[in-house]
């Protein structure tokens, strides 16, 4: 039921994205000048709760818009209504919905839908990562050298050792590619399905990394913080790889050398 209550909703959310995709909306700013929130991401959200709702009214629900909405449950439901706004908001169709289940701690189901080019990525912990219900896996590269890599920048920029920029100019400097998709659920799930080797980001929220990062693991690859330590989504660093060119990913985010 959770499941089939998941994908309902992200179902729902992708619906509506591509019904008011390109077309006038409302846009207003959080924090940050480029920071959107659009009045679709809103009709998004309405739709995904709703859905859990009508199944879980007990179930705890963290959002990007709505916010913390506690319950005394043990399943939490994180939601990104629309990862990705800024690209959605400019008629850019690399953004998706991207939803996740929390049980007692431990992420145990992950949905991310980029309806523009129909992929569906989905995961449950123990039985692997799909897309479009095919199994999918990690890369196998080797050598950070000749991988290609995926990052984004946060809206406030972060001025401190070793920031997005520092980091950024290393790999640049030595030609290794690094792509900037503007969505990091599908960034991670691209990792996922071999696309891309490494991806590492210096602020996230929880709703951002909650599903991607368990498709990930579930796809054989290996998700850290900066440290290299167990992935929390509540705390903002990410490094997510094939695992293979993990460690040496993790040294040069740290100020390593290539």
């Amino acid at each position: 039921m959770l499941k089939t209550t998941l994908l309902g909703a992200a179902e729902a959310a992708a619906g509506i994205m591509k019904e008011n995709f390109d077309r006038a909306f409302e846009i207003t700013h959080k924090e940050g000048i480029n920071n959107l929130v659009t009045e679709v991401d809103h009709k998004c959200e309405r739709a995904i709760i709703e859905i859990i709702r009508s199944e879980y009214p007990d179930h705890h629900i963290l959002s990007e818009e709505a916010g913390d909405i506690p319950q005394n449950s043990t399943h939490k439901w994180i939601i990104d209504p629309i990862d990705g706004t800024v690209n959605y908001a400019n008629g850019i169709p690399i953004c998706c919905v991207s939803i996740a289940v929390e049980v007692d701690g431990m992420m145990e189901l992950g949905a991310v839908y980029n309806p523009f080019i129909g992929e569906l990525f989905f995961a449950q912990r123990g039985f692997g990562a799909t897309l479009n219900d095919k199994k999918i896996q990690v890369s196998t590269k080797t050598s950070l050298e000749s991988s290609c890599l995926v990052t984004g920048f946060p809206y406030s920029y972060l001025d401190a050792p070793n920031g997005p920029l520092q980091v950024f100019e290393k790999f640049i400097r030595k030609g290794i590619p690094v792509r900037r998709l503007g969505s990091a659920a599908i960034d991670l799930c691209w990792v996922a399905a071999g696309r891309f080797d490494g991806f590492y980001e210096h602020k996230l929220n929880a709703w951002d990394s909650a599903a991607g990062y368990l498709i990930v693991e579930e796809a054989g690859g290996r998700v850290t913080d900066f440290k290299g330590k167990t992935f929390d989504p509540y705390q903002p660093h990410i490094i997510a790889t094939n695992g293979k060119i993990h460690d040496e990913l993790v040294r040069v985010v740290n100020g390593g050398d290539l």
